[in-house]
């Protein structure tokens, strides 16, 4: 099926309640509409949404983060505005607790630590460089790693970012001497035939923003050749 008529099917929620839905993001799909004119996932969860619920009038979605085309994971909506509100100021004082898995050839040159850099991107060619010291019109960004298997002659890192910048995760890791897999604009050699790169968000953990519970979102892992090498991993 044509991607741009893709609808979200039952398997791809991961959570859902009357405020929130959590969603499986397939890597290569787009999160909202860009100038490529693909269907984003936005519009894939409102009809889904509309159509689950009868919602002849369409239904209400609101975007809280994004994640980069070419990664696979977990990303959160709000269904309603109150949601969205309370979402985004979560996001914006970091009490959302975000984990990623990445996969990478070159072994790091440290297994586990606290990466500060600052960041400056460049829209018109949409890449970012990552500073060891702070610079004019840089974001400073930050993440926690480590390195938990090595398996088939890659390993996989758990990233905690405490920041949310554009690619940030991508160029931090470039910067130990280890870019992700199949992310051949940050120094992997080679990309993606799927035009993906081995990068997962793979958790969600936060209070609930009107029910006050804690709540855990996890993404499995795509299922597909390279990933399946890591899926022993998975709890």
């Amino acid at each position: 099926m044509d991607k741009n008529f893709y609808k979200l099917a039952d398997q791809d929620v991961l959570y859902e309640d009357n405020h929130l839905i959590g969603v499986f993001k397939k890597a290569g799909w787009i999160v909202q509409e860009d100038d490529t004119g693909d269907k984003p996932l936005d519009e894939m969860v409102k009809t889904y949404i509309a159509e689950k619920y009868k919602k002849p009038n369409g239904a209400f979605l609101g975007v809280v983060h994004r994640l980069d085309r070419p990664v696979s994971g977990v990303i959160l909506f709000a269904k309603t505005s109150k949601a969205l509100d309370r979402v985004n100021k979560m996001f914006k004082e970091r009490e959302m607790k975000k984990t990623y898995w990445a996969v990478v050839k070159n072994k790091p040159s440290k297994m586990n630590g606290n990466l500060v850099h600052w960041l400056v991107k460049n829209p018109k060619k949409n890449i970012t460089t990552a500073y060891n010291h702070e610079v004019s019109n840089g974001q400073r960004a930050e993440l926690n790693f480590k390195v938990i298997a090595h398996i088939d002659g890659y390993y996989v890192i758990e990233v905690d970012p405490i920041t949310g910048r554009p690619h940030q995760i991508r160029v931090q890791l470039a910067s130990l001497g280890s870019p992700i897999v199949g992310d051949n604009k940050y120094g992997y050699p080679r990309g993606s035939r799927t035009k993906s790169i081995s990068l997962h968000a793979k958790q969600l953990e936060f209070i609930h923003p009107v029910k006050q519970e804690k709540v855990v979102i996890n993404a499995p892992l795509p299922r597909d050749g390279f990933w399946n090498k890591f899926t022993s991993l998975e709890k």
